[in-house]
């Protein structure tokens, strides 16, 4: 008998017809979606084409669809396809930005950190509901109504979660205080709980004050009008400003922040889009801070209203800019709200700064790993390697050269402090060893921390205890030990790193923490002359 291979090349025909008769049945088969054949008219750079497409999904495809899950996830890849910063919020992340830009938000007023798997609270807010309650700074937070939160390597924002609500709805917290196994149990009322945009604002000597700011909040300008009075009252004639890792927010509290420094007339920002014409922002004369030197310290991290601010009092020549290039966002962000609370944050302006900067950065493939390309090319510790284009270079009205091109280039640079850094610090710091110790160090001298009233108390206690011998044997019980120099070349930042965590639990708060943590702050020594 004669192989199947020989039969096909002896006589090919059977073969071809039959694979023939296969091809017109697929072509059959396909052909079965447009034998009515018919063609939408769709038009150039219109949205006719994804209009029609929706249209015929809604009134041809074979099955039911979800719409409106459709919908949840096809926004946000449209948005996406804009810019980086357009963005679509579902509710409850909605909810969530707008409570922390307004200042406010509903929970049970305290400051915790999570060491090792339990939320420690550092801090209760004087008024709150906590305080009310009868929560304290120490207590180790056990189960939010019944359920455990503790070593159980829950996420921050999920305890956040379980912890607000809506203000007058009750939740129930154990926590364990001092060396007692027994849970204390609080049942505690939600309030609106006040937003600090200002950290702390203090005078760091020789009539210098000292502001740092977090945040631009709906309260940011009336925060900063009450601490520079006080400042002032203490003496202040110079100002640090400090926008280091300020990510922005409200567009409206930067002018005004800015209006505090400059003269009448002098242009603060100004904004312009396709579908918006330019709109100047102009000073008006009534700023309370005209006769105040000005120090104003930015970073990568600094960013929107940060740069606005930086940009205005550099190109006006009213003050010094020091630190490193921010971070290069100047969109202007509109914020559309639907019925259903969800929203979107759409583009739709530029922000320049006085001389005609755009703030923004391009758009490059690597825009959300930029900062990491900077430290690559050496721009972190180096000036002369900060990009700059020619072709966008502007003069201030005093002759001063600054660029455009993305971000707000310091009048001062200062590179990032590396000195003290290596392998046993990086792994301390991975570990979270200096904040674990901290917080131990505050359980064992809570009573003496909490009568704490100001720095040269806090100073006198730390004089007592030897945080550097009780550090090497809490690191040598997790396993680590500084090999040869190590720990010479690194004990003064993590000690002093453990002084200003440790002083965060008295009641000085972010009064002792920034001024401790000044002593190794390499931008600050620049900015005050050390």
């Amino acid at each position: 008998m004669s192989s199947i291979k020989e039969r096909i090349k002896n006589n090919p025909w059977p073969t071809i017809i039959i694979l023939a008769l296969a091809i017109l049945l697929v072509f059959k088969i396909l052909s079965t979606v447009s034998s009515n054949r018919k063609e939408l008219s769709v038009k150039a750079q219109n949205w006719d084409k994804l209009m029609l497409v929706l249209s015929q999904i809604d009134k041809n495809y074979v099955d039911s669809i979800d719409k409106s899950d459709i919908t949840e996830k096809v926004i946000p890849h449209i948005l996406e396809t804009l810019d980086p910063h357009s963005v679509y919020l579902p509710p409850q992340e909605l909810k969530d930005a707008d409570e922390v830009l307004e200042g406010n938000f509903d929970g049970i007023g305290i400051e915790f950190n999570v060491p090792n798997d339990t939320a420690i609270v550092i801090n209760v807010i004087t008024g709150g509901p906590s305080e009310r309650a009868g929560l304290i700074s120490g207590d180790r937070i056990v189960q939010v109504n019944k359920e455990i939160v503790a070593g159980v390597k829950m996420a921050q924002d999920s305890l956040v979660k379980r912890l607000r609500g809506k203000s007058g709805s009750m939740v129930n917290i154990g926590v364990k205080r001092g060396i007692s196994a027994k849970l204390v149990y609080f049942d505690i009322k939600r309030d609106k709980i006040p937003v600090k945009s200002i950290d702390v604002a203090y005078m760091t000597g020789q009539n210098i004050g000292y502001i740092k700011l977090s945040k631009f909040s709906r309260t940011s300008h009336k925060e900063f009008l009450e601490a520079v009075k006080q400042l002032k009252s203490e003496g202040m004639k110079d100002l640090i400003f400090d926008l280091r890792s300020n990510s922005g927010g409200y567009f409206d509290q930067a002018f005004l922040l800015a209006n505090e420094f400059l003269k009448k007339g002098e242009l603060i920002v100004y904004m312009e889009g396709m579908h918006r014409k330019r709109q100047d922002f102009f000073a008006d004369n009534s700023g309370t801070c005209n006769g105040i030197g000005l120090k104003v310290l930015i970073d990568e991290g600094s960013a929107s209203s940060s740069e606005i601010f930086a940009g205005a009092i550099q190109d006006n020549d009213r003050g010094v800019v020091i630190g490193r290039r921010s971070f290069g966002k100047g969109l202007v962000q509109e914020p559309i709200y639907f019925t259903d609370k969800s929203g979107i944050r759409l583009t739709v302006a530029r922000f320049y700064t006085p001389t005609g900067r755009s703030i923004q950065k391009p758009y490059s493939k690597d825009y959300q790993y930029d900062i990491y390309e900077r430290f690559k090319h050496g721009e972190m510790s180096s000036a002369d390697s900060i990009r700059k284009n020619d072709s966008l270079k502007f003069t201030t009205p005093k002759g001063k050269i600054v660029y455009g091109g993305g971000g707000i280039t310091p009048d001062i640079f200062v590179p990032i402090d590396t000195i003290g850094v290596n392998d046993f610090f990086v792994k301390a710091s991975n570990q979270g060893l200096a904040f674990r110790f901290s917080s131990q160090m505050a359980d064992i001298y809570r009573p003496v921390l909490k009568n704490i009233k100001d720095i040269k108390s806090l100073n006198n206690f730390f004089a007592t205890v030897n945080f550097e011998q009780r550090f090497l044997k809490y690191a040598e019980i997790n396993k680590l030990v500084p090999k040869n120099d190590e720990w010479a070349r690194c004990k003064d930042i993590i000690i002093t790193q453990i002084k200003a965590l440790v002083g965060r639990y008295s009641p000085l708060d972010d009064l002792a923490f920034y001024p401790i943590m000044a002593e190794i702050d390499n931008v600050m020594k620049v900015a005050t002359g050390q």
